[in-house]
């Protein structure tokens, strides 16, 4: 069985069509997926589960994605991160590494673009 098949996968996206879309596509490439809509959701399910990897948007409606990997890796429910913004900028990518995310992806992502992040972040 390749890791893809076992990797768990927590995604974390405020907009339901984006988030039904990716986790489903997800799925489809053997990926496990649970998602979460604000931080607190998000922190609700590490609380039960442990994960390889979080996707996470950077704005959420109940704080960042920044504060939200700071927080999870605290708690050890996950090691790695990959952050989604709508802005690539050096200040945006330099803040989401020091929040704890290994790669930084700007809006709107191809999903071989975040599959072959995924694949360089848990290989």
């Amino acid at each position: 069985m390749e890791l893809t098949e076992r990797a768990k996968i927590l995604l974390v996206e405020d907009h339901d069509d984006t988030a039904r879309v990716l986790a489903r596509l997800l799925q489809l490439a053997g990926y496990r997926v649970e998602t979460a809509a604000t931080c607190a959701s998000a922190i609700e399910l590490c609380g039960k589960d442990q994960f390889d990897l979080i996707i996470s948007d950077v704005g959420l409606p109940d704080g960042s994605g920044y504060d939200l990997m700071r927080e999870i890796l605290t708690r050890k429910c996950v090691a790695k991160g990959i952050a989604v913004s709508g802005y690539g900028g050096e200040e945006e990518v330099e803040q989401a590494r020091r929040a704890g995310f290994t790669e930084h992806l700007v809006k709107p992502i191809a999903f071989d673009e975040l599959r072959d992040a995924i694949k360089r972040v848990i290989p």
